[in-house]
């Protein structure tokens, strides 16, 4: 799969990167993440795959976002120029974020990214438009930490697992009214927080690189970004775990579903009936390969943004496989053609 997608996945988010960065700062969220979807979508339908996104962008219709159930690739293309054999193609699970932190875009501020995860068929976990409880940590503190533990507890097994002080930690967690006594209590055994407004997905990441001076993500997020996060995490070999959250009275900030008892309900009609379970890596993304794609938007802990100049821009991605183990900085120059020079005479 990596031999044979692996580049274009790439050329995927960066594409969705950069229509998403010509809106930076210019206070329009959703037309950063339409304008990321539309760019993300053409370049999907040009690969000789039959894709199918499990985790999108509107999951209660389709259109105009990429959404749960649409086939992507080039027999979704409609281009009755292409001879299209179906069963000839790989077959792939996708879980998208075209522009991941859309706010973060539309003030210019750090963190923003587009993002995409694959697998074969059913290697990818389905995960409704809940939020999801998340622990990332370092590849060092995998199966050491715990989500069912205090967050004091979790510190000090990080502490010793990377040989630091609690004081040394530097713990993300979200911005939110539900985080007050998290954020209270790891302050309290003495690490201490990094706030952000959004983009969990980065952060995450950041916990799995060395030098990123992020060591563990806690706190609630969305159920989708979850899985991709976690595919990221199964491949680098770091700590993730998730468990879904379907109480609106938890989060505080509404979720698809206005009760607990239909969110329940509707989990159950998913097949998701042990609904208090812990997911680890590698039961969200539990595809013998997984791929992870990202490319900055904004620049952040770990990837630049989009910086433009006269005729192009550049951009950095970062793809990891699970299948070669690896983990790529991909630096592109993208040149357009210029301008033409009109002579005076």
């Amino acid at each position: 799969m990596e031999n044979t997608i692996g580049l274009e996945i790439i050329e995927v988010v960066e594409q969705a990167a950069i229509a998403s960065a010509k809106w930076m700062g210019k206070g329009e969220k959703n037309i950063a993440d339409q304008v990321a979807v539309e760019a993300m979508r053409e370049r999907m339908n040009k690969i000789y795959m039959r894709g199918r996104i499990v985790i999108g962008e509107g999951e209660r219709d389709d259109a105009p976002m990429l959404y749960i159930g649409e086939e992507v690739g080039i027999c979704a293309s409609g281009n009755a120029e292409i001879s299209c054999h179906p069963d000839e193609l790989i077959e792939i699970d996708i879980a998208v974020d075209p522009c991941e932190g859309t706010n973060l875009v539309a003030y210019g501020q750090p963190g923003s990214m587009a993002v995409l995860a694959i697998s074969e068929k059913g290697g990818l976990f389905a995960a409704p438009d809940f939020y999801m409880k998340k622990l990332a940590a370092p590849p060092a503190a995998k199966g050491k930490v715990d989500i069912n533990k205090s967050a004091t507890e979790n510190l000090k097994i990080l502490a010793e697992c990377l040989d630091r002080s609690i004081d040394e930690l530097v713990i993300i967690v979200m911005k939110r009214e539900r985080h007050n006594d998290l954020i209270k209590e790891i302050r309290e055994a003495g690490a201490r927080v990094q706030l952000i407004s959004d983009g969990d997905v980065g952060a995450a990441l950041s916990c799995g690189f060395a030098g990123t001076n992020v060591h563990a993500l806690m706190g609630i997020g969305a159920a989708p970004e979850g899985v991709i996060s976690a595919a990221a995490m199964r491949a680098l070999g770091g700590h993730f775990q998730g468990q879904l959250i379907y109480d609106p009275a938890i989060v505080k900030t509404g979720l698809i579903g206005e009760s607990k008892e239909a969110n329940i309900e509707r989990l159950n009609s998913m097949g998701i009936t042990d609904i208090d379970k812990v997911y680890d890596a590698h039961e969200l993304a539990s595809g013998e390969t997984v791929l992870f794609a990202a490319c900055g938007i904004t620049s952040g802990n770990l990837i630049q943004g989009v910086r433009f100049f006269h005729g192009g821009c550049r951009t950095q991605s970062l793809v990891i496989s699970s299948q070669s183990q690896t983990a790529r900085f991909v630096d592109t120059i993208h040149m357009k053609d210029q301008p033409k020079v009109v002579q005076l005479h």
